[in-house]
Parts: C-alpha cells; sequence; structure tokens
C-alpha cells in the first residue's frame, strides 16, 4: 500500500471508529455508511458478523447473524476472525469478495484484520450492555421487572412530571387454581396475555411490569385509569386459539392517583403503599379494589402506629379487661359474660376497632387473646378470694391461635395457674377458612371439652360454613351474631324465621343458646318464645368497667319486663 492509500485507509477507519464509540449518540445508517465505504476500499462484495451466546450454540447454528453489506458475488472468504469471550460467546466476522477481485495484499489482509477486530469489539460490547439490560430490568420469564418500573417511575421524577400520573398495583385473582385446571404451562400462556392486553391498552400513556409472580405494577395517565380497572375486574383470556379455549381473568388491586404535592424520595415510598393496599384488596369481603385516600392514608398512619406500640403497651397494661354481661332472659340472673379489650393510650380510649383487625393481620393478636385471658383468670381468681359468687367468663381466641401446636395445653396451664374451676371458663372461638384449620379447631374444642373448660362458636350465621361447624365439632354454646335478630324493615320477617330455625336447631342439638346485639323488648320476647334465654346486649348492659362488674355480680338479678 502506498502513502496515499495507507492515509485513506486511516480516514476511512477512524470515521467507523467515531460512529461507533458514542453509543448516546449513535447512528446505525451512518455506521453501515462508515462500513460500506471501508468495504469498497478493500474490494469486498459481503460482511457477515455472527454471534453466538455459547461455543454450543455455534456448533448447532443457534445464534443472531447480521449482513450489513452485500453488493456482490460472495465467491471467496477474503477474511474471517472469531473470538471467544471470557464469558463464553462466541462472536464471528466473516468478509467475502468476488473471484474475479485483486486477492488482498498481506499488508491490506493485515488492515483488514485490525477493521475486523474492532467489529468484534463494538458487536461483543453491544451485546453485554444488552444482556446486562436484559438481566437487570427483565425476570426470567421476559418480562419487564420491578427494576424496569423504578427506572421509569425516577424518570418521571427527575422531570417533576408525577403528578397526573395514577399507580395501579394488581395481584391476579385465584390464578392457582387457573394453573390446577388448565395447567401450568397454559397458565403461563394466561399471565403473558393478561399482561399484553394491558401492554396494548396503554400504549404510550403508561406502562407495566410484573412485580413477580401474579403481581404486576402500572403507572398510567390518569384518563387511561378507567380502561385499565375494566381489565382488572374480568376479561377473557385466551389460551389456545386453535380450540377457542379461554378463561375469565380478574385481579385485586390497589389504586393511588398521584396529588399535585407529590415529591417522593424514592419511587418505592409511593409504590409500597400502593402494593400493601393491593394485598389488603385480597381479604376486603365487598371490593376487590381499594383507592387510596388521604382519610386511607391516616388509617395506615393508625395502624403503624399501633404495631409500634403493642408490645411497650401489652408490657405497661395499658389494655383493660371489661366485662359484657349475659343475662337469662327467663329469670332476669346474671348467666356469664364476655371479657372484651379495651386500650387506654395516654389516658384515652382507643377504639376497639382501630387496633383489633390490625393485631389481626398479623400474630400479635395471639398475644392480646392469652393477656385478656390471664386477665379473666386474675379476675375469677380475686372475686373468689373474696367470697363473691362468680360466673362463667368468655374469651375470645382468634383462629390465628391454631397454628400453635401447645394451644390446649397452654391455655388448660393458664387456668390452673390461678386456679380457677375450669367450667367457670368459656373460649369463644370463629369458624375457620381452611380445611387444616379446621381439624386443628375441632381438635382443640375436643381437647378443651374432656379438660372441663366450655367452648363456643361465635358469631354464628355470619360465615359460610356454619353448619359444618356444628356438625362436626363438639362445641357446648352457639352464640346467634346479631344479623339474625330482626330490625323493622324488608327482611324483617325473613331475619326472624331465620332465628327461630338456628335457635331451634342449637336446643335440639343440647347446645347453649346465646343472642349477642340483645337491644330491644321485642328481642327479649323473640328469645323467649324460642327458647334462647341467654341475652348479650346494650338492652342489659354495654361492656362495663370491672368495679361496676363486681357491682354486678353482687346484685345478681336484672329487671325484666312483662
Amino acid at each position: 500500500m502506498d502513502d496515499k492509500r495507507k492515509l485513506e485507509f486511516l480516514r476511512l477507519f477512524e470515521n467507523m471508529i467515531s460512529k461507533m464509540t458514542f453509543p448516546d449518540h449513535f447512528v446505525r445508517e451512518e455506521f453501515i455508511d462508515a462500513l460500506r465505504e471501508l468495504s469498497i476500499f478493500f474490494r469486498l462484495s459481503k460482511g457477515v458478523t455472527e454471534y453466538f451466546r455459547s461455543v454450543s450454540d455455534e456448533k448447532i447454528g443457534v445464534g443472531d447473524e447480521i449482513v450489513d453489506y452485500d453488493e456482490g458475488p460472495a465467491d471467496v472468504i477474503a477474511h474471517q476472525r472469531r473470538i471467544v469471550s471470557a464469558a463464553g460467546a462466541v462472536c464471528r466476522v466473516t468478509l467475502y469478495m468476488s473471484k474475479d477481485e485483486k486477492p488482498l495484499s498481506e499488508e491490506e489482509a493485515a488492515h483488514l484484520d485490525v477493521v475486523a477486530r474492532s467489529l468484534i469489539s463494538f458487536i461483543t460490547r453491544n451485546r453485554l450492555a444488552t444482556t446486562v439490560e436484559r438481566l437487570s430490568f427483565y425476570d426470567e420469564d421476559n418480562f419487564r421487572n420491578l427494576r424496569y418500573f423504578f427506572r421509569h417511575i425516577e424518570r418521571l421524577m427527575d422531570e417533576n412530571a408525577l403528578f397526573g400520573y395514577t399507580l395501579i398495583v394488581i395481584n391476579c385473582r385465584q390464578f392457582s387454581l387457573i394453573n390446577r385446571d388448565i395447567g401450568r404451562a397454559a397458565g403461563d400462556i394466561v399471565l403473558r396475555r393478561y399482561f399484553e392486553l394491558f401492554d396494548d391498552t396503554l400504549e404510550d400513556h403508561g406502562l407495566i411490569c410484573r412485580v413477580g409472580g401474579d403481581n404486576f405494577a402500572i403507572i398510567c395517565e390518569n384518563n387511561m385509569v378507567s380502561e385499565i380497572i375494566r381489565l382488572v375486574e374480568g376479561v377473557p383470556v385466551t389460551y389456545d386459539e386453535e380450540h377457542g379455549k379461554r378463561v375469565m381473568l380478574s385481579s385485586c388491586a390497589g389504586v393511588y392517583t398521584l396529588p399535585a404535592d407529590i415529591s417522593p424520595e424514592h419511587p418505592g415510598e409511593i409504590f409500597g403503599p400502593t402494593y400493601a393496599l393491593s394485598q389488603e384488596a385480597k381479604f376486603e369481603p365487598e371490593t376487590t379494589i381499594l383507592y387510596m385516600s388521604r382519610a386511607l392514608s391516616e388509617e395506615k398512619e393508625r395502624a403503624a402506629h399501633v404495631r409500634h406500640r403493642f408490645l411497650e403497651a401489652l408490657e405497661k397494661k395499658e389494655f383493660q379487661a371489661y366485662y359484657q354481661p349475659k343475662v337469662d332472659v327467663t329469670t332476669g340472673r346474671l348467666a356469664g359474660a364476655e371479657a372484651l379489650c379495651r386500650w387506654y393510650e395516654n389516658g384515652k380510649l382507643v377504639p376497639p376497632g382501630d387496633f383489633i383487625p390490625v393485631l389481626e393481620q398479623s400474630m400479635d393478636i395471639c398475644l392480646l387473646d392469652f393477656y385478656m385471658l390471664e386477665a379473666a383468670c386474675h379476675d375469677l381468681r380475686k372475686w373468689m378470694d373474696e367470697g363473691k359468687d362468680i360466673v362463667r367468663i368468655s374469651v375470645n381466641l382468634s383462629r390465628k391461635n391454631l397454628i400453635d401446636a401447645d394451644l390446649l395445653q397452654r391455655i388448660v396451664d393458664l387456668v390452673d395457674s390461678y386456679k380457677v374451676p375450669h367450667e367457670y371458663i368459656e373460649i369463644e372461638l370463629t369458624e375457620t377458612k381452611t380445611e387444616v384449620e379446621f381439624e386443628r379447631l375441632k381438635n382443640v374444642v375436643t381437647g378443651l371439652q374432656r379438660a372441663g373448660i366450655k367452648t363456643a362458636v361465635d358469631d354464628f350465621g355470619v360465615g359460610y360454613s356454619s353448619l359444618n361447624l356444628i356438625r362436626e365439632i363438639p362445641w357446648d354454646v352457639l352464640k346467634i351474631d346479631r344479623c339474625l335478630l330482626p330490625v323493622k324493615g324488608d327482611a324483617e320477617e325473613v331475619t326472624r324465621l331465620m332465628f327461630c330455625h338456628v335457635a331451634s336447631m342449637a336446643k335440639n342439638m343440647g347446645l347453649e343458646c346465646v343472642a349477642e346485639g340483645v337491644e330491644t323488648t321485642e328481642h327479649i320476647d323473640l328469645m323467649r318464645e324460642n327458647g334462647c334465654n341467654i341475652a348479650q346486649g346494650f338492652y342489659f348492659d354495654h361492656p362495663l368497667r370491672i368495679e361496676e362488674f363486681e357491682e354486678r355480680l353482687v346484685n345478681n338479678v336484672y329487671e325484666l319486663e312483662k
């Protein structure tokens, strides 16, 4: 090569390098033009680059092939360069020329090898960047992941553009059942197509990513929310085109319309509460979609406060046992009482509805249950030592206690530690949600009965499996929920009829029958007519402080209207 031709090569080579070393300003067309000029310079007719993720893939021909230059017959391989990276990937550049062209000189071949090695370096670098992008921002099923989602939100944050967007986190309902019924492979198709329905609907107006499993996160312009909610509420998803097979798929969702003053320091500050909201929606009886509001935010703050303070409050004995009397409607005599928890924080009463549901979301409720059982045992022992005539005290236990393999023994040991006769303790339990819980409940109730401790099925009439609950488990007491006591209205006669049948059933089964929520003389009359003799409710008393309840123990008899 003479000096003029060497200078021309250097100019063309520098031009190619300049086109591929500024990735932020990379223009593919300009890069291809630079390659074309070099190919003409070396009398090449075709250039092929191949990329294989492994040597094994190279052997079987599974990889990517790119032909950026093809301007004539490729009769002869003018030059070939193959490199295996440290990660095991293979990159190969093959350059062809026509048999009619003059073969490359030794010096030209050396210069062309520099070009080939530069191309391989460029290709492997970009492939590595693509691989890193894929591993970082896509999951193993090739869904955009949470990191991708956070990166998108961070861009909006940098542009101060979050206002006008809504964050939605969804959880597919009963997807495990779909997998079970149609198979995992078909379930994967359903999940992908459900994702694509959202993706196609959003277009350029939002983004959907997978959080994990069957959970997805969406951020979209506010005007797209109604369309997204339509898909959330339920849509048919085809998984077998040939046979027209499809399933209905819906989701639970947490929805957070971002306010004008939103200014998070990290995407997790808005994602976290919305995700938690979507999980709460799974357990809501009346809706599957929860919307973030200022009131809800305040409620969450209160819940966080309860969780933060609970153990300290327990240690400081801020929780107190109040007793709501149970009265025999035939004699007016005090027949028992239920121990109910009240929390005084800094001298102020915290409504039970503000802390009991919060504690029931974790095992903390079990600590409170045993605190109340111990309080009842302590008070019974005190009254016995004072010579008072005592009555049976009932204590609620959450079904979360059923996970405790030693539950039965712990109850008996606690009662015995205060030397309280077993017949003066009653444990109230509600129906369970699973077959495993049901069997555990059956074993606990049977064990308590053998120990002489009474058991009551609480809130009978509220759930869906109540009849099975009393058919298979040997309860002592059936507590009829207030929902079966009639009130003035359209359903009064139907409710009255249901109460009559439940009370009659309890009587025929030999169960003691207690009605909760008794508030009127009509309720008392209905109970008397149907042999349900024990009433608990505001008609007689609200839950009482221990000093007030002790007066009831002494007086013992309530006045009854005839």
